[in-house]
């Protein structure tokens, strides 16, 4: 068990994580980020499937078949666009677009992983490549997915100082948005009502 060098990782991954938010205005989202991997359920089977380049999750599942750790991590951190999916006003299972707030966290996440999982090799175009190879597009909302794909590549355009600023003002702007429409859904539920 690698016990001391899971806890490194995964406090240095907070840390970073927590250091882009403040840039994104996202306070509260970086000071609460990911504190469940220190739970047993996931800090344990991270110390015992520790890679030291890569989450701990991937070789869980390889050895198990599944991920106890991952399950229990994306059912309580809204940050991770799996956590998104509900059962449609037709019955069916569908993604969900994700609240700026946890949009702007997600983005983070992931450049601050590519950081610590890549080291020396991280570039720029790390977060967009990792997510080109490895997301299901499929299972994520198709706004969530071409917004995310819109900032990673911003990122490895231009770089992190200008992707951050226009994300500060790109989940402002939203957030102000999804407070308008629930403002209006709920007056319309309740004229509906009476």
């Amino acid at each position: 068990m690698h016990i001391i060098n899971h806890f490194i990782t995964i406090t240095r991954h907070r840390l970073k994580v927590c250091k882009y938010c403040f840039k994104a205005g996202l306070i509260w989202q970086g000071l609460t980020h990911d504190l469940s991997k220190y739970s047993p359920v996931e800090f344990f089977a991270g110390a015992r499937f520790y890679q030291g380049t890569m989450s701990p999750q991937v070789k869980e599942r390889l050895v198990i078949g599944y991920s106890a750790a991952w399950l229990h991590h994306k059912g309580r951190n809204k940050h991770h666009f799996e956590y998104w999916r509900d059962v449609n006003k037709t019955g069916v299972n569908a993604p969900v677009k994700m609240p700026a707030k946890y949009f702007g966290e997600m983005i983070c996440d992931r450049v601050a992983a590519s950081r610590i999982y890549l080291g020396k090799n991280y570039t720029q175009r790390s977060a967009l490549e990792y997510f080109e190879r490895r997301t299901d597009v499929g299972y994520m909302h198709p706004e969530t997915a071409e917004d995310l794909r819109y900032f990673l590549t911003l990122i490895a355009e231009k770089g992190e100082k200008i992707a951050f600023a226009e994300l500060k003002q790109f989940i402002k702007r939203r957030r102000a948005e999804e407070k308008a429409e629930l403002k209006q859904k709920l007056k319309l539920y309740k004229q509906q009502s009476e």
